[in-house]
């Protein structure tokens, strides 16, 4: 009887070891950002990865980078599963490409949602923004900025992708209809790279001789490229425009260098993602949640300065 006692007293001491290591897991998201090298995507997944550290002791995030690859994508979430992640949270790429293997994840048992661009399926969450709007309040006021018979560049972001061709639609019916005098010198898919638009920046002002008024830029890394290519050759006064509201987006209007942009909030967009996983997690069904997009020019700039500051980003 003694040694039944024993086992006994040994049994429930080890119950209480395993419901205290239960107590004390933590849900594992594995974040899968689209690309580490763009700026807006390093900054969506930095403010992600502070949210969940900041708010949500519960949980865990490990950021993936997908390197603008779908096969790298693909291999990110299979990861996820196999390594018994409970969350995927994607930026994706291509929306077409990623959905497979994100409902491979969610048919796996994982908690599945997308952000800063939408895959639309009743399984998933998704945060966004309205990437039309985002780009029609720049063209609003390109509409009364731009000067008649001028000579404009567009940079796009990868083929196929909704916020590039929802933003080029945005450009080609609030601005470039209206406005039949205005003519594209250059039109290229940089992928949302810096480089890329810096490089055909340079063809552009090459073959124009420098006759360049305008860049319309589906977002601001591109837009800065644009910028730097233009300055290097020694064109100042440009109009240039963008979408996303990055920290150096901000300093470039701050310093005259950029037109405008529209904020495309990482900081809001990572709460609200992480929080509808969360709340998944915990029992709760997808939705969709989209944010607002506010344009950002000189005479505004300083609050959107202080926002990147208090967010530790300057």
């Amino acid at each position: 009887m003694q040694r039944i006692g024993k086992l006994l007293a040994l049994v429930m001491v080890m119950t209480l070891l395993v419901g205290a290591a239960g107590a004390g897991e933590k849900y594992k998201l594995a974040y899968v950002a689209r690309a580490q090298g763009d700026s807006f995507a390093a900054w969506l997944a930095n403010a992600i990865r502070e949210e969940v550290e900041k708010n949500y002791p519960d949980m865990e995030v490990t950021v993936f980078d997908g390197q603008s690859s779908n096969e790298i994508i693909s291999t990110h979430i299979e990861n996820a599963i196999t390594n018994r992640y409970d969350a995927v949270l994607l930026q994706p790429f291509d929306p077409e490409a990623n959905s497979y293997p994100m409902f491979q994840a969610v048919d796996a048992g994982l908690v599945g949602a997308c952000v800063n661009v939408t895959i639309l399926d009743p399984r998933l969450g998704n945060v966004d923004a309205n990437p039309f709007d985002q780009a029609a309040v720049n063209c609003e006021l390109a509409l009364k900025q731009i000067p008649q018979n001028a000579n404009v560049v567009v940079l796009l972001g990868p083929a196929g992708n909704p916020h590039s061709l929802e933003r080029r639609r945005a450009w080609q019916e609030v601005f470039f209809d209206k406005r039949p005098d205005v003519k594209i010198v250059g039109e290229q898919i940089a992928n949302w790279n810096k480089d890329e638009a810096m490089r055909y920046m340079e063809d552009w002002i090459q073959a124009t001789g420098g006759r360049i008024d305008a860049i319309c830029s589906m977002n601001d890394n591109m837009c800065a490229g644009a910028l730097e290519a233009a300055k290097d050759a020694g064109l100042t006064n440009l109009l240039a425009y963008g979408v996303d509201g990055t920290a150096e987006a901000c300093l470039l209007i701050k310093a005259g260098e950029m037109t405008s942009t529209s904020l495309q909030s990482a900081y809001d967009l990572a709460e609200a993602s992480v929080k509808m996983v969360h709340d998944m997690l915990k029992g709760a069904g997808p939705s969709l949640v989209m944010i607002d997009c506010p344009l950002i020019v000189k005479e505004n700039v300083d609050q959107f300065i202080e926002m990147h500051k208090r967010a530790g980003a300057l």
